[in-house]
């Protein structure tokens, strides 16, 4: 995953507000595609260090999910209340 990527119509970043934050490109991508399935266009921003297990140091691994203004309320709803990956609800301060 490169440093910016981006689905769609790419939205100006002037306009552009983090909705989430997390540690590696898989959850990053997760989002980005659960968003995108409900009609919000989002950009990923992160980096990852070239070794084969990213580690968390620093800022490395983090990435972040930007999405346009007018959107962000929704798309904050729309993630506290995305499931799971292994169908666990979370912890129960996860929202």
């Amino acid at each position: 995953m490169s440093e910016d990527d981006t689905r769609g119509n790419a939205p100006d970043d002037a306009d552009l507000v983090e909705v989430a934050r997390v540690y590696g490109p898989f959850e990053a991508d997760l989002i980005r595609n659960f968003l995108d399935s409900h009609g919000i266009p989002s950009i990923v921003r992160g980096r990852t260090a070239p070794f084969v297990y990213p580690l968390t140091v620093d800022g490395l691994a983090e990435f972040k999910v930007l999405v346009p203004a007018g959107e962000a309320e929704k798309a904050r709803e729309l993630i506290a209340a995305m499931p799971a990956p292994d169908g666990d609800p979370g912890p129960p301060d996860a929202a």
